[in-house]
């Protein structure tokens, strides 16, 4: 049963470090405390090398306990080592299938030390060079489950470059530049934005203001990113950067999605009003949101060294698969209102003009969400490491395009005829709204 909690979680971990891999942590100097913990396997980090990369370990008030009174404790059982990422799922499958397995034993790692080497004050500080570069993943291995672990585990790992120390992976080393390259993008377009609502300011509606506040909050996000990155390169730590970033990444995905259910309703744009089924789902989506921010902080800040992590990345991935679901529903309930519509109203060709953009906007949605949820994991799964920001690129660029499919269509724009909201219709619409409101009541 442990062997298959353990392979169940480790499969994962291949999987979701995709996911985490577009979240931050603390950075590449970490301490980690374990406490009474008998997993055989427990990942401490993955890292990216380049040549000349270094790892450091430094460990303190190490303990173990046991609650078998005959059991007797063999120290190089214990230990840490380096095994390479691609290697990682055959270690798991000799886990699986061999009888007696010690991951220190097994031929997909490199051993660091043992714990036999201990001092006499239960301490040790070691230090090793990355011969050959590639992507490791820095593993404690227990081969005496019978026993609990306690300790403080302090780690450093970086590449030497010109002589200095650069606490990013290989594979995102480019990110500050670039992540401050599409802080001056979302500046620019919230520029343009601003102009053109300003010029257009006779027919600006409230979704057009929550617009530009959404471009604010993921301007913000990306110049604290690049901010994040670049501190953690040169020293390790995020210096505070990390908690701006988890604040407006926060506030941009509740933005995000309250303007996609507000378009998809056609609030502002097709009536002036919500109903109440459509009130509810955005009462429903935006405390997802406010969960899935918080799973993911807890994903980022413990790591999978945490027991339960897993736990944490299951919540995460349910929630988001969640919200992207409701966010189609407002947008389907429109398309079958205009459908309808255009089969009794007498402005058929205008009614066809909208629903043509909601079926649009529906399309682009679902590859936007599908692109940014599996597509990204594709390209991670083929690229290498050292080509890790090429993802990031990826995503950005899909948010990018698709910020500006909706920006240009749901613009303030005198005579457009999507945005064109039926005066002759409120009426009706504001009484259909009154029956909804009393038969839910």
């Amino acid at each position: 049963m442990e062997i298959f909690y353990h392979l169940t979680c480790l499969k994962l971990l291949q999987a979701l470090f995709i996911i985490s891999s577009f979240r931050f942590s603390v950075g590449e100097i970490k301490n980690t405390h374990i406490v009474d913990d008998s997993r055989q396997i427990i990942l401490i980090e993955r890292f990216g090398f380049a040549p000349d990369g270094h790892v450091t370990i430094s460990l303190d008030h190490v303990s173990w306990r046991s609650n078998e009174p005959a059991a007797k404790l063999y120290p190089s059982s214990m230990g840490f080592c380096l095994v390479r990422d691609v290697s990682f799922p055959r270690l798991l499958n000799e886990s699986m299938y061999t009888e007696n397995f010690c991951v220190l034993s097994s031929k997909y790692v490199n051993l660091v030390f043992r714990f036999d080497k201990l001092g006499p004050d239960s301490t040790y500080n070691t230090s090793t060079t990355i011969d050959e570069p590639d992507e490791y993943n820095l593993i404690f291995g227990n081969c005496q489950k019978e026993f609990l672990v306690t300790m403080n585990v302090h780690t450093e790992m970086y590449n030497v470059n010109n002589g200095e120390k650069d606490f990013l992976p290989a594979g995102q080393t480019p990110l500050p530049k670039f992540y401050f390259l599409c802080f001056i993008v979302y500046l620019a377009f919230l520029a343009i934005w601003g102009f053109i609502c300003i010029k257009q300011r006779k027919i600006v509606h409230k979704i057009h203001l929550i617009m530009a506040m959404l471009l604010v909050f993921k301007a913000l996000k990306l110049i604290c990113a690049s901010e994040d990155k670049m501190y953690i390169r040169n020293t390790g730590k995020p210096h505070g950067w990390d908690v701006a970033f988890y604040i407006f990444g926060f506030l941009k995905g509740v933005t995000l999605f309250t303007v996609i259910v507000l378009i998809g309703t056609g609030w502002s744009f097709l009536k002036p009003f919500l109903h109440y089924r459509e009130k509810k789902v955005l009462m429903f989506v935006i405390p997802l949101q406010v969960i899935e921010n918080i799973a993911s902080i807890v994903i980022s800040e413990s790591g999978p060294v945490e027991k339960h992590w897993l736990v944490w990345n299951e919540v995460f991935l349910l929630i988001d698969v969640m919200c992207c679901c409701i966010v189609l529903v407002p947008i389907l309930w429109s398309i079958k209102s205009l459908r309808e519509a255009s089969k009794n109203d007498g402005k058929a060709a205008e009614i066809l003009r909208k629903l043509t953009l909601f079926r649009h906007f529906y399309v682009v949605l679902i590859v936007y969400l599908y692109f940014t949820r599996f597509g990204i994991a594709m390209i991670e799964s083929v690229v290498n490491y050292i080509h890790e920001w090429v993802t990031i690129v990826a995503a950005e660029g899909a948010s990018l395009m698709f910020y500006m499919f909706i920006f240009y269509n749901f613009q303030p724009i005198e005579k457009n005829p999507y945005l064109a909201i039926d005066k002759d219709d409120d009426g009706d619409e504001e009484e259909e709204e009154e029956e909804d409101d009393e038969d839910d009541a």
